[in-house]
């Protein structure tokens, strides 16, 4: 049963030893340890942290722990209860919190959880501050005050209302003209909490008809929770058989959007950032940024527009960490994440959904031909499970020998760029797994390149 400690958190299956899950003891000790980290900054104020879950049938256990573990600390608690990741960020921000805790293990399966950590702006905290935490849950020397200086705990009820009513305010969002055109769409919310929060999102914005599936939210994953097209048979039935405009697919905690065209094809993953940066720039002309394991689409699109494209290191951090170095307009993940900043800094599916339907409704195209105005990269994701004594330098050393000709970036794992597409492998930070990711012109190009890097990997 792993458990897995890293500069934004922790992750595990739930369950076993002390040392492997992530079970009551180290939930207890971890939350611990970001309560004494706020408190460090504030040592003579009151704080107050922001707390919110998915809707993993092991989350309100661990909520309960975590907000037992901050009030024992003398910190306030507000939790928002079963609501998106981000919802909670904003909702730092909304009630001038000190920080926030997500129980969320994002697309992983049910059997995982875990805690994400958020600073006072609501955004995941940086790489010098998770080590600073986690370093104070490792030595386990923590100091609990005595009794009678227990924090409070409370309830936000609000806290998906007012996400929806800062997205509608948004000046590039246009609920007339989505409402106009009498969108009928099918959502996959994979039984979590975008079960909740979508159709409030979708009736708000005018859509005519919200036909739902998986969308009760007690957290029994119909299929992987992941919004790939594999995982995705049903939606794209549902979008064929009900005669719908797009089919709709979040995570479990509504940070990722995958689209289906009304015809039941795959708009593509990588494709729900690179159409919404196209509007946007349409809008205000700008720069973009998104990870190295995204498609170049979205540069082309970027210079296109008139702008300039950044790559970041994977990692929702690092991405928010170039874009405003770079004063992005819009930026992300290939993954369906979009990060709009007049919003706020995060990954968020809902103000994806707001945008994409703007552009559609303005468009006057069907999904399936918006789709056809882009460039067309085929990304090949692959993923091994790493032996427990590999030397990932050695196998890195290894490849950028055979491919030193060619422009090599070190920066996050090893990526090579060819003319016609790119190879980035990269060592998880959620899954004891590597992680291969290929793109070019075509499926085959693209399968080929990772292919060839496989060959080398397991040597």
């Amino acid at each position: 049963m792993p458990l897995i400690k890293s500069i934004s958190g922790i992750r595990g299956t739930i369950g076993g030893a002390i040392s492997e899950g992530l079970n009551p003891v180290n939930v207890a000790l971890f939350a611990s340890a970001f309560g004494i980290w706020i408190k460090s900054k504030k040592p003579k104020d009151a704080c107050r942290v922001v707390t919110g879950r998915d809707a993993r049938t092991s989350g309100e256990a661990i909520s309960r722990i975590v907000s037992g573990a901050l009030m024992s600390l003398g910190i306030d608690v507000i939790d928002c209860g079963p609501a998106p990741t981000p919802t909670v960020e904003m909702a730092v921000k909304d009630e001038n919190g000190d920080g926030g805790i997500i129980i969320t293990a994002s697309h992983n399966p049910a059997e995982w959880n875990a805690l994400k950590l958020l600073n006072e702006r609501g955004e995941f905290i940086s790489e010098k501050e998770g080590r600073y935490i986690l370093s104070l849950s490792d030595n386990k020397n923590l100091v609990f005050p005595s009794t009678g200086n227990y924090g409070n705990y409370s309830m936000k009820t609000d806290a998906i209302e007012k996400h929806i009513s800062a997205i509608l305010a948004l000046p590039a969002v246009d609920a007339k003209a989505i409402r106009s055109e009498n969108f009928r769409i099918v959502l996959d919310a994979v039984n979590s909490v975008g079960g909740i929060a979508v159709p409030l999102l979708l009736d708000s914005l005018g859509v005519k008809e919200t036909i739902k599936i998986h969308c009760n939210a007690d957290g029994n994953f119909p299929h992987n929770p992941e919004p790939l097209p594999e995982n995705l048979g049903d939606l794209s039935s549902a979008v064929q058989k009900f005669n719908a405009d797009a089919g709709f697919a979040v995570d479990p905690d509504v940070d990722r959007l995958a689209i289906v065209s009304e015809d039941g094809s795959f708009f593509g993953e990588e494709y729900t950032l690179v159409s919404v940066a196209d509007y946007i720039l349409g809008i205000k002309k700008g720069n973009t940024v998104s990870n190295l394991s995204s498609t170049r689409a979205l540069k082309d699109i970027t210079v296109k527009r008139g702008g300039k494209y950044f790559a970041s290191a994977v990692g929702e951090v690092n991405v928010v960490e170039m874009m405003k170095k770079q004063k992005a307009v819009i930026g992300g993940e290939g993954n369906g994440g979009v990060i709009y900043p007049e919003l706020h800094y995060g990954r968020d599916a809902l103000v994806g959904i707001a945008l994409f339907l703007t552009q559609l409704a303005k468009s006057g195209k069907s999904c399936s031909d918006l789709r056809k105005t882009f460039p067309d990269y085929y990304i090949s994701k692959n993923k091994i499970a790493l032996p427990p004594k590999i030397n990932i330098e050695k196998v890195f050393s290894t490849i950028e020998k055979k491919y030193k000709k060619y422009s090599i970036t070190k920066s996050d794992g090893l990526k090579i760029d060819f003319e016609t597409g790119w190879v980035h492998l990269r060592k998880s930070n959620t899954e004891p797994v590597m992680r291969i990711y290929s793109e070019s012109r075509t499926k085959e190009g693209a399968d080929g390149l990772a292919d060839a890097l496989l060959q080398l990997i397991l040597i």
